[in-house]
């Protein structure tokens, strides 16, 4: 009886911190938009330098956030290779993609992080002010995309991909698109691959944030395990076909990657 109590005690209260956590995120957002990215702005003439710190600004903003969601006990969070993260230079960061603050997490552990987002979001109240002043890639013209992220890696900054383009769906298997094979072929860039997990699944794709599960979730990132190499053996084809094959590439060696983890787990 006095289990039960506690245990509903503690949904409830999940519920609760879980809103406050997002309000405050959301109520952040406006703040940085409105106030503290201007005025880092009026002290910084070079449009390179106001962008670094744009993104060093959100990095502990990010950092913040997720310390408060692990301290009000909304996520118990496991990051593995704190020190390898905040050490990368230049890399294609690729990660699966299973809950709405997966780029959150890798954001708040890599300081010069860039990252494509959705066109929509430049119009929204909370985010548009950030993503324009820190640079963050538009995903609208697919071109266009392909041409700005040569030049962040080429300018030494890291960028995140997610090949799924999209949250996936619990209990299903990955399903990558030609994205971030296309940005791996043209851009040449060193690969680091990270695996996500979240366990039980929370924050998922088309589940409201109030969705909370029975018993705290717990979210593991780390670097895989085994290094990817890519084993194209197509470099006659045309573009297309290379994109194809490694996007399926890059999909088995994730897959493989979740399933050892799961053994290793068990």
């Amino acid at each position: 009886m006095l289990a039960n109590c506690v245990n509903k005690v503690n949904y409830v209260w999940r519920i609760f911190a879980t809103g406050l956590c997002f309000s405050l995120f959301g109520f952040g957002g406006v703040v940085l938009t409105l106030l503290v990215l201007p005025l880092q702005r009026l002290f910084e003439s070079s449009e390179t330098k106001r962008k670094y710190q744009a993104r060093l600004t959100v990095h502990y903003c990010f950092k913040a956030f997720v310390a408060m969601m692990h301290t009000l006990g909304v996520i118990h969070f496991s990051i593995e290779d704190k020190t390898r993260f905040a050490d990368l230079k230049g890399q294609l960061v690729l990660a699966n993609h299973p809950s709405l603050i997966d780029v959150v997490v890798l954001i708040s552990v890599i300081k010069d992080a860039d990252c494509v987002v959705k066109a929509h979001l430049f119009k929204n109240l909370f985010m548009r002010g950030v993503i324009k002043s820190t640079g963050y890639i538009s995903n609208q013209d697919p071109q266009e995309l392909l041409v700005e992220c040569q030049a962040s890696l080429a300018a030494g900054n890291n960028l995140i991909i997610f090949p799924e383009g999209t949250r996936s769906q619990p209990n299903t298997g990955l399903k990558f698109k030609r994205g971030a094979a296309n940005i791996v072929l043209r851009c040449q860039a060193s690969v680091s691959c990270v695996l996500i997990k979240m366990q039980p699944s929370t924050l998922t794709k088309g589940t409201p944030w109030y969705k909370v599960t029975a018993t705290r979730a717990h979210f593991m990132m780390k670097f895989t395990s085994v290094e990817f190499k890519n084993n194209n053996n197509l470099n006659d084809e045309p573009p297309s076909m290379q994109a194809r094959y490694l996007t399926r590439q890059l999909q088995y060696y994730f897959s493989e990657e979740l399933r050892r983890y799961e053994r290793i787990k068990k």
